[in-house]
């Protein structure tokens, strides 16, 4: 699916609240092969509560063309992945971002 493809997506869905709206659409802007952390993600959408993004990405129903797997913690950490902090998930989430690295 394209970019845009996705943008339109979100934007008509009716499955997601206004709130997880701003977040997908935002993280949209985070180019292939870049992570944000969930402070700065909250920043760019007006919200104090890195745990509140870190709540809408893991109920993204678009992953992972809404590519959550960039949201990083401010530390550099992986931090977590669909809800979970450690395991396979975890596992997951650095190999999507390795894949994505190495592919540019």
């Amino acid at each position: 699916m394209s970019l845009e493809e996705t943008r339109q997506l979100v934007l008509s869905s009716q499955d997601i609240t206004e709130f997880q709206r701003k977040v997908y659409l935002e993280l949209l802007n985070v180019p292939r092969g870049e992570t944000i952390s969930y402070g700065e993600l909250g920043r760019r959408i007006g919200c104090r509560s890195a745990q509140a993004i870190g709540q809408a990405l893991k109920r993204n129903p678009f992953a992972p063309d809404v590519p959550c797997h960039r949201v990083i913690a401010t530390d550099g950490s992986l931090c977590g992945f669909s809800g979970k902090r450690e395991g396979e998930m975890i596992e997951k989430k650095r190999r999507l971002l390795e894949s994505e690295r190495l592919s540019l």
